[in-house]
Formats: C-alpha cells, sequence, structure tokens
C-alpha cells in the first residue's frame, strides 16, 4: 500500500499528468460559454437545453464529437484525479495545505467526475434529458425516510455555495489562485471575467437551490429541474428575458475565466 500511495503522489505531482488536469478546467468553460450562448437563445424566444447535457449535445454534433468527447472525458477525469490527489496528499506549495483548500480540492474532485460520467455517458449513448434526471432523483428522494428533510437540506447546500461564489466574485478572492498577468489589459480581463463570472455562477446556483427546496416543501418532484429549468423559469418573471440574458453573459464570462483559469493557475 505505501508503494502504490508512493505513485499516487509522484503521479500527482507529475508536471504532465498536471497539464492534462489543468485542461478540464478549459472543457468546463467551454460547456460555461455553451450554457451562457444557449441561454441568450432562451432569452430572445427561441429553444434550447441550457445546462450540461445540453452543452455536451451541441458538441457531439460537431464533426468531430466523438474525439471531442473523448478529449474532454480525459481532461476532466485528469482533473479529478488529480484534485484528489491534492485533497489527500497535499498540494504541491505548502502554504496551499490548509484543511479548507483540501476540502476544497475534495469538492472539485466529486463535481469534475460527475462531468467526466456524464462526457462518457453521452460517448457510449446512454445520456439523459438532465431535467428529467433531476427530476428522478428528487422524486425518489421524497419517497425516502427523511428525504424531504435531505432534499431540503441539499436544496440549502446549494444555495448556500452561490452565496459562497457570489462572494468570491465580489471581493475577488479567486486572485490568490492565478498568476496575474503583469500587463494592466491582460490582468483587467482575468478580473473581469472573474467578477462577473463568480457572480452569475453563484445567481444561477441560488435559483437551482431555491427550486429544490420550493419541490420539497411543496412535495413536487417536478419543480426541481436543475439549471435549465431554473434558467427558463427566470425568463417567465418580470423582465425575465433581460435578467435571463444578463445571467447567460455572465455565465459566458465565467467560462472565460475557466479558460483563463487553465492557462494561469498558481501551483
Amino acid at each position: 500500500m505505501k508503494k502504490a500511495a508512493d505513485v499516487a503522489e509522484e503521479a500527482s505531482k507529475s508536471r504532465t499528468f498536471e497539464r492534462v488536469a489543468r485542461a478540464g478546467y478549459a472543457v468546463s468553460g467551454i460547456l460555461h460559454v455553451l450554457i451562457g450562448v444557449i441561454a441568450l437563445q432562451l432569452a430572445v424566444g427561441r429553444g434550447g437545453e441550457a445546462d450540461v447535457t445540453g452543452a455536451i449535445s451541441q458538441m457531439a454534433s460537431q464533426p468531430a464529437g466523438p474525439f471531442l468527447l473523448w478529449a474532454c472525458f480525459a481532461a476532466c477525469a485528469a482533473l479529478a484525479l488529480w484534485q484528489l490527489g491534492n485533497a489527500i496528499l497535499g498540494y504541491r506549495r505548502g502554504v496551499d495545505n490548509k484543511v479548507s483548500k483540501r476540502l476544497s480540492a475534495a469538492g472539485q474532485a466529486v463535481v469534475y467526475a460527475a462531468l467526466a460520467a456524464t462526457l462518457i455517458s453521452f460517448v457510449v449513448g446512454k445520456d439523459k434529458n438532465s431535467r428529467e434526471s433531476t427530476t428522478d432523483v428528487t422524486a425518489s428522494l421524497m419517497k425516502a425516510p427523511f428525504g424531504t428533510a435531505i432534499l431540503i437540506a441539499v436544496g440549502v447546500g446549494i444555495m448556500i455555495t452561490g452565496i459562497v461564489f457570489g462572494l468570491r466574485g465580489f471581493t475577488r478572492s479567486f486572485k490568490k489562485d492565478l498568476a496575474l498577468s503583469s500587463k494592466k489589459e491582460d490582468r483587467d480581463f482575468q478580473l473581469s471575467v472573474g467578477v462577473i463570472g463568480y457572480v452569475a455562477k453563484g445567481i444561477a446556483l441560488l435559483l437551482v437551490g431555491l427550486l429544490v427546496v420550493i419541490a420539497a416543501v411543496t412535495a413536487r418532484p417536478e419543480q426541481s429541474t436543475g439549471l435549465d429549468g431554473s434558467l427558463k423559469a427566470l425568463r417567465e418573471q418580470p423582465y425575465g428575458p433581460y435578467l435571463l440574458g444578463a445571467v447567460a453573459l455572465g455565465l459566458i464570462a465565467y467560462g472565460l475565466f475557466l479558460m483563463v483559469k487553465a492557462k494561469t493557475l498558481r501551483t
């Protein structure tokens, strides 16, 4: 076991493996840009599914779709493993080895493992509408013991995550994770897409969590519709298309930020 742990530690700190893993941030960035574009289409009255599965569907429909999906899967799987290594074995920089930082790495490992799983489901042809998947999971949990309480806790947790994202944007605390450019124009771009992106992502997560809580409290699982349903619900509010358009642009900015992060992440 010690030998296996040593091999795992060596792999997690390999520069080559790190470069492949960092590409996972770029993949997530591309998907967020596509989600933002679809959300803009929804804002002007067109159709589409503004979530990860909708974005992956668009990617899969391209001429090089299968190759793109495999490449994106590899990058996201590598990033999940890299972050898992950071959580368990620690970061290369000793200053980053705080409990909160390692817990964040564990959370990112789960997120990118789920993204990799979604990508591979498209590769093998077992993709499913995310709205239906979210509703099905919500309905199943409601039937379980303490299911409603669990759903409310999940919804509140997602909302708190949204607030954390928003605060990171407003306070620009994400700066410490990046190697900021010495050129003012480039640095301003890094900060701008970070602030706008984090705030928009926070709003989106708040909406998703709110719908989960509403579904649990009203015992109507169809109310829990994931990101796509949350954005479409926002469109139906007063000035909804304008609000949705603003969130869509923010999601595009967050996607651009993730691409910047892939290149300039400080390790």
